[in-house]
């Protein structure tokens, strides 16, 4: 009989989530704090005090338009993005949906797990019936950028004073993807 063979590198778990442990919401708090102050937090320029976090944490759950894709690393939760359905009376546009504040804790980089967070997002998209994933992004996000292209997404538009940090303007990119 042949060993099993050990999985290499940390462990990677994807779940969408209807609810959060007192856990959960911490870890997830921590790395949105983390990924902020790297630069990478989702239109915050700096943390927010906990309880806000923790607020709008709780609040994504409670928006029907909203699911929230959480992605672990070795069990303890290093980043999310979130997929937003179109309002009920927007029929016209009712086959696409946006992917929205995707981040990762700093050290949960390089392991793979911007990939498949981006690959749930999409398969979760594809599964409520979605024929269109679109999603937009600050210039300076090069990590993002790169994790999104990888997966097929075509820049389709720039916003030359998308956001403002530090008193200058920051351009935007907007991507699209046909599921």
């Amino acid at each position: 009989m042949s060993p099993q063979k050990q999985q290499k590198g940390p462990r990677i778990t994807l779940e969408t989530a209807t609810d959060l442990s007192a856990n959960d919401l911490s870890e997830l708090c921590d790395a949105t704090e983390e990924a902020i102050e790297a630069g990478g937090g989702f239109g915050w320029l700096a943390p927010p005090p906990r309880n806000v976090l923790e607020d709008y944490w709780r609040g994504v759950l409670l928006i029907p338009e909203r699911s929230l894709i959480i992605g672990k690393l070795d069990m303890v939760i290093a980043g999310s993005c979130q997929i937003i359905r179109p309002h009920r009376s927007n029929e016209a546009q009712g086959l696409s949906c946006q992917l929205t504040t995707f981040f990762l804790a700093p050290w949960a980089r390089g392991h793979g797990l911007a990939a498949k967070l981006v690959a749930e997002a999409e398969d979760f998209a594809r599964s409520e019936g979605f024929k269109v994933i679109n999603l937009d992004v600050r210039a300076s996000q090069d990590r993002a950028i790169q994790s999104f292209e990888a997966r097929g997404f075509q820049k389709f538009g720039t916003h030359p004073h998308y956001a403002l940090i530090d008193g200058e303007f920051v351009a935007g990119y907007y991507f699209t993807k046909l599921l």
